[in-house]
């Protein structure tokens, strides 16, 4: 079961899963969540909270990677557990994702909270 959470600062939001992207109906719900956020300027996955990814869900991943691309939108995965991690690195077809950093995170957030209260 995968549970889904969205916050936008600005033009930054960020999606946070909990839970397994290994069916079809959790990577189905995963893309509807990311695809409704078309306006923003960057996408964050919150994976922190994820403890499997497999092929469905590995799927959904490199599809949402082109479909932000094709928006010109920013896509980066955040804190993927390394379990996550070694999963997408060993998936031969799977593009190098983004990963983003807890400071490069802070950096996006905080920017995009300096350029609201200007």
């Amino acid at each position: 079961m995968l549970s889904l959470h969205s916050d936008r600062v600005e033009d930054v939001a960020v999606v946070e899963c909990n839970g397994r992207i290994v069916r079809s109906d959790s990577a189905f719900a995963l893309r509807d969540m990311v695809m409704s956020q078309k306006d923003a300027r960057t996408i964050v996955l919150d994976l922190s909270g994820v403890s499997a990814v497999e092929g469905g869900g590995l799927g959904m991943l490199m599809f949402l990677e082109r479909w932000a691309y094709d928006h010109d939108i920013r896509f980066k995965l955040f804190n993927p557990k390394r379990s996550v991690r070694e999963r997408l690195e060993l998936a031969n077809s799977v593009p190098e994702f983004e990963i983003a950093t807890p400071d490069e995170i802070l950096a996006l957030l905080g920017g995009a909270h300096m350029q609201s209260a200007a």
